[in-house]
């Protein structure tokens, strides 16, 4: 289908306002403008019980992370969640607006973990900053009011990417069972040359330069891409990995990488969900202030935090 009424009339005000892509300013420049229009688009913040902001213990150095709790109780459920952005871009307080509704129409705490930024610190620093952010919410669980057995990773985009590979890691571990992953048109494969990646050229919105120029700011050099962290479709195997929500938008250069993931989940037993949103694109999620189906998306992603957290 064409792009949906409401994505044209957003692609429209680009247009006429030139908005320039992230892609052309400096890297400062970019996360202003990313926080600034995300924050635009997100809507009103919902309110919530509580909300914590404190440090952790990171592999780099302290790491922020904010809590949200929606309700007073204890042995909640919990949703790790990390902000999009490329691995260039985002602070916790990109996905302020997404982890407030989670929070409450989820009833669990969210958990926003910051991490390490591209491109002064490359691949794997976020991937392993995220990771000591799950563990320490398990290891905390009690003083935070939290089910350990109950923990689910999610995020978009970069974020999606990054819980994707720390599901991978949690294998690894074998002490770190997680309830789901919520993964929101995650990138999963740096050698993607998908059809989506080719038709992804249009100059007002997320395209494949955008992408490109997010994997340059995060990989060293590109035999990292390589690596199943950076590129989770190249695991050995996703066998054993916990139940997974995965979201595409029909216009987006990551849906195809995105939608192989998913269908490689459920060859391999991972029970999964995949849902393509028709007309929209890349960061719709996010857009829940401008865009319907990003209420409908976050509305979705909801229920199955509270079928996976039920049991």
């Amino acid at each position: 289908m064409p792009l949906h009424p409401q994505v044209q009339a957003m692609r429209t005000r680009r247009e006429a306002s030139r908005t320039p892509q992230l892609y052309t300013l400096s890297v400062d420049e970019a996360r202003a403008a990313d926080l600034a229009s995300i924050q635009a688009s997100g809507g009103d913040p919902e309110h919530v019980a509580e909300v914590t902001d404190r440090e952790i213990p990171g592999p780099g150095g302290p790491l922020p992370i904010r809590i949200y709790r929606p309700v007073t109780g204890t042995e909640l459920p919990v949703l790790v969640y990390f902000f999009g952005g490329g691995w260039t871009l985002g602070t916790i307080d990109t996905s302020d607006a997404v982890c407030r509704s989670l929070a409450n129409a989820t009833g669990c705490l969210v958990v926003s973990a910051g991490y390490r930024l591209a491109p002064e610190h490359r691949f794997p620093a976020a991937v392993h900053d995220c990771h000591a952010a799950v563990r320490w919410v398990a290891e905390h669980a009690a003083e935070l009011g939290a089910d350990p057995a109950r923990i689910a990773v999610g995020g978009d985009s970069a974020g999606g990417n990054l819980a994707a590979a720390v599901t991978l890691l949690a294998r690894a571990d074998g002490d770190l069972p997680l309830a789901g992953q919520l993964l929101v048109y995650p990138n999963t494969d740096y050698h993607s040359h998908t059809a989506s990646m080719r038709d992804g050229t249009d100059p007002y919105l997320f395209n494949a330069t955008s992408v490109a120029w997010y994997w340059a700011n995060y990989l060293t050099r590109p035999e990292d891409g390589l690596d199943p962290l950076a590129s989770p479709l190249r695991a050995e195997t996703l066998t054993g990995l916990p139940p997974a929500l995965v979201i595409t938008a029909e216009y987006d250069p990551l849906r195809d990488q995105a939608e192989e993931y998913a269908r490689r989940l459920g060859r391999e037993g991972v029970p999964v969900t995949l849902t393509r949103y028709d007309g929209m694109v890349h960061g719709f999620f996010c857009m829940g202030g401008e865009l319907e189906a990003g209420r409908r998306a976050l509305a979705q992603a909801a229920q199955q935090l509270r079928t996976w957290f039920a049991g």
